[in-house]
Parts: C-alpha cells; structure tokens; sequence
C-alpha cells in the first residue's frame, strides 16, 4: 500500500510540473491590461530608416496618429469596436499614403481594385469585398454586406449594385488614382517593355513594399473587431485577389481570443490561413497573443520565404505588432490615450 501510495503521489508530482510548465511557457496573463485599446498597421516591407525624408516619416506618423485618435474617441465614449475599426481604416483609406482608396497601387490596366474584410469577435459575423472600383470606402461596404445582407463576401459589380442599393457613395475610378501610383506603374510596364517579357507571371515594381491598411480594437465591453482595406499588387492581372478579404487569412476576429488584420504577400497568408492560425493557437495550446504571432510569423512564414507582418490586439487589451521585414506602418493607443507610432524595427 505505501508503495502504490508513493507511485501515486510522484504521478501527480509529474502532471502537476508539468502543468506549471506549461502555464510559464504561455504567459497568457488572466486580467485586463487595458479598458480599450485600438492597433493600427498601414503596410509592411521594405520600410527602413535613409528610405523617406524627414518630412515623409513626419507625414506617416501624423497620419497613423491621426487614425489612432479617431478610434480612441469613439472607444473612449463607448463606442463599439466596429465603429472605431471602420472610422479608422476609413481615415487611412482617404490618405494617398497609403495602398488603400485614394493611393492604391494599379493594375496592369491602369486601373485601381480594391479589396476589404471587417469582422466582429463578438458573433463571428463578417463582411468582405473584392475588385471593388467605384465605391468610395470599401471598409464601409464590407460592413454593410456583414450587417444588411445574408452573405459574407461579395465581388465586382455585383458588390456595387449591392452598395449603391444601400445608399453607399459611387465614385470614378480616376477618384483613387495619383500621380504617384501612375509613375509607378509606367516604370514597371517600362521595366517589362525593356525585358521583353512575355511571362504572364506579375514583376514586382522593386520596392517590396506590402501595402495595406489594417486596424483592430477591444472596446469597453470586451467585444474585439478587425478589418483591413487594400489595394492590392501593383500591376496585379487576372483579377487577382490577396489575402486581405479572406478571412482567417488577412482579417479575423473572437471574443475568446482576438482580433488581427495582417499585411504581406497575401498567397502565402492564404495558404498558412495567417490570422485564424494565430487565433487557435491562443484557444488551444493557450498562447499568449504575441507568442502567437510571432510563431506564424516569425518561425512558419519565414521558413516559406512568406513575408509581411500582423497586428492584433487580444481580449484583455494586449497587443502585438509582428513582422518579418525591414519595416512595418504601425500603432495603438490604449485607454491611457497616448499614440504610439513607428515605421522601422526596434
């Protein structure tokens, strides 16, 4: 009998070690650390300090900072995590800074197409859009589509009879498009001319820049959002679409977990399915956000040369800001309602 006593108590010694392992390997903290908190990307990639003047880096903060303070407004007088999410990418969508609205890249057509997915922790609904050309917010219509019809996703013109029956503003193309983007699709079309391609593969306009533009908030009643809004590749054909409205790929959120909105090259956050990998490795193997994260983005994508960056808050208002690249747009202000900015790595 003392034996069998003496086998179980080392048995449970054995359980017991290992379950405090575990919990110090996660760190997956049990209390609030913030009342509100919102995160912000605007595009990841080949972002590192002697690229911008002064004045550029200036103008990006300003911005960043801009659409932080309009979201911390909203959640700081109760607004709901969807309504900062949207007003915030919307102040983001209406910059030419960014790939997103006015400023998006352009197409092979000379054209611009965009892209935007917005979801809700709270009930998991979700509204997505694709080739979107005329409709001045696409973060808006992919709310509408979430809020006012039975369907997650909607493309092309059929997405803009559906907008414009909901009393959404229809825009020209023309709207969209900057000298800036114009000059850089005629350089790439120039580089093709001069190589003589006829590949029908995409050439990358050099600057390995991933444009997008993303947000995710915890609102004051424990409810988490995320959306993001692209434009896409630059000189994208085929109607080719990324990352950026699928969900669990480029945008997802859950109360039990977290919001995320990720910015890269969006075939490899396709196929990793990129945000909701990071969702369920907090709800299964109880990982703490940026561990999380930094598992997808730093040890999976790398290890497939898949480059780019998330940005995420979870339901206790902690916040991660990952990548894999030289620079990343990036974010947050908490219920503190200081803004915090940055362009390059630490």
């Amino acid at each position: 009998m003392k034996i069998f006593k003496v086998f179980l108590m080392a048995a449970f010694m054995i359980v017991f070690n290992s379950c405090v392992k575990d919990i110090e390997e996660t760190n997956f903290a049990s209390e609030k650390v913030t009342e509100f908190g919102l995160v912000i990307h605007g595009g990841a990639g080949y972002i590192y300090p002697g690229r911008y003047s002064e004045m550029e880096e200036r103008a990006y903060k300003e911005k960043l900072k801009e659409a932080l303070l309009i979201g911390y407004e909203i959640l700081k007088n109760n607004g709901t995590a969807l309504d900062a999410v949207e007003k915030t990418i919307q102040v983001l969508e209406e910059s030419p800074l960014f790939n997103a609205g006015i400023g998006a890249v352009l197409t092979s057509e000379k054209t611009v197409e965009l892209d935007a997915a917005i979801m809700s922790g709270k009930n998991l609904s979700a509204g997505a859009v694709a080739g979107i050309k005329h409709i001045k917010s696409p973060i808006s219509l992919a709310r509408k589509i979430m809020e006012n019809s039975p369907h997650v996703m909607m493309i092309g013109e059929g997405a803009e009879v559906f907008a414009l029956q909901n009393g959404m503003e229809k825009v020209s193309n023309e709207y969209f498009i900057t000298e800036d983007k114009l000059k850089e699709i005629n350089k790439i079309h120039a580089e093709e001319r001069k190589k003589k391609s006829e590949s029908n593969l995409i050439i990358d306009s050099g600057n390995n820049k991933f444009g997008t533009v993303g947000c995710a908030a915890l609102d004051k009643f424990g409810n988490l959002a995320a959306g993001t809004s692209t434009g896409g590749m630059a000189n994208k054909r085929f109607g080719r679409v990324g990352d950026v409205p699928i969900i669990g790929a480029g945008t997802y959120a859950n109360n039990k977990t977290c919001a995320l909105s990720a910015t890269g090259h969006g075939e490899f956050f396709i196929r990793n399915v990129v945000t909701h990998d990071i969702s369920a490795l907090m709800e299964y193997k109880n990982l703490s956000i940026n561990k999380a994260a930094s598992l997808v983005v730093m040890d999976k994508l790398e290890k497939q040369n898949g480059k780019g960056g998330v940005i995420g808050i979870d339901r206790l208002g902690n916040i991660t800001m990952i990548f894999n690249t030289d620079g990343m747009f990036r974010g947050f202000i908490t219920d503190k309602g200081i803004p915090n900015t940055a362009l390059y790595k630490d």
